[in-house]
C-alpha cells in the first residue's frame, strides 16, 4: 500500500497570521490534533499541534526556570517564553515540514513517524498539499488487511498445514527442526520442541494468522537448552480461536 491509499484527502489548514485561539478552536471543532500552517500562496510552512499548546501561561503550565538556567541558556529560555506566551500561529512554528510523496510506501511513512517522533505526516505532491496521514489512518488500513476482515475463503486442512509450515520455515527464530502441526476441521494442533517460552507465543501467532484456521491447540514442549530438562508443556485445554 502507498501513502495515497490511506491518506485523508480533506485537510484542514490555518494561516500563520491566525491567532492561537483560532487554531485551538479549529482543532476542537474538527476533532483533530494538528494543523498544517500555510502561507498566502497555500504553501505549507510548518505544523501546529496540540503539543504546542500544552505549556501555556494562561493555564499556569508554562515552564519556570532558575536564574542559573536563564544565565547559561538564555536563548532556550527565551524560546520557551515564546511558546507559552505567543499569540500568533507563526510565532510557534519552526518551519519544519515532515512530508512524503503520494507514492511513498507505508513502510516509509511509519519509519518517518518513528524516527521523527511525530503523530502525523503530510502528503505533498509537486509542492501542493494533497493529504495527511495520522496514526489513526494507519490503524484503519490495518483493520482492512487483518486476517479476520471480510469473509474468509474456503481452504482445506492440508492447505492450512502447508501455509503454517511454510511460514515457520521462513523464520530465523524457529527451531531448526521439530515443529509440526496437525489440522482437523480448521483446528491447528501444534507439536514439537521449543527452547524459549516466547517461541510458543510466536508459533501461536503464526497459526492464528493462517487464513481458514478456526482455532489453535498447543501441545508444544519447552525444554532447557543445555540440560534438555522439560520446562513446560502446552495444555490440551489451552485452545485459542484464530482469526
Amino acid at each position: 500500500m502507498k501513502a495515497s491509499d490511506v491518506m485523508n484527502r480533506k485537510v484542514e489548514t490555518i494561516m500563520g497570521a491566525a491567532s492561537l485561539e483560532d487554531a485551538a478552536r479549529l482543532m476542537v471543532e474538527k476533532r483533530i490534533s494538528g494543523l498544517p500552517v500555510v502561507d498566502d500562496r497555500g504553501t505549507v510552512v510548518g505544523m501546529i499541534t496540540e503539543g504546542d499548546l500544552m505549556r501555556r501561561a494562561e493555564t499556569g503550565t508554562d515552564r519556570h526556570v532558575s536564574w542559573l538556567a536563564s544565565f547559561l541558556s538564555a536563548g532556550h529560555v527565551a524560546q520557551n517564553y515564546v511558546r507559552s506566551h505567543a499569540r500568533k500561529v507563526a510565532e510557534l512554528i519552526d518551519g519544519t515540514v515532515i512530508s512524503v510523496a503520494p507514492d511513498a510506501a507505508l513502510a516509509e511513512v511509519v519509519a518517518l513517524m518513528e524516527s521523527r517522533q511525530v503523530r502525523r505526516v503530510l502528503v505533498i505532491d509537486r509542492g501542493h498539499l494533497v493529504g495527511i496521514i495520522a496514526r489513526a489512518d494507519l490503524v484503519r488500513a490495518l483493520m482492512k488487511l487483518m486476517p479476520g476482515s471480510g469473509e474468509a475463503p474456503a481452504v482445506t486442512d492440508a492447505q492450512i498445514r502447508a501455509r503454517f509450515l511454510k511460514e515457520v520455515d521462513g523464520q530465523q527464530w524457529t527451531p531448526a527442526a521439530g515443529i509440526d502441526c496437525q489440522v482437523k476441521d480448521g483446528l491447528i494442533e501444534l507439536h514439537g520442541i521449543i527452547t524459549d517460552e516466547r517461541m510458543r507465543t510466536a508459533l501461536r501467532v503464526i497459526a492464528e494468522n493462517i487464513k481458514g484456521a478456526r482455532g489453535v491447540r498447543d501441545h508444544l514442549v519447552c525444554v532447557e537448552l543445555i540440560s534438555g530438562a522439560v520446562v513446560s508443556e502446552g495444555s490440551d485445554d489451552d485452545e485459542r480461536t484464530a482469526g
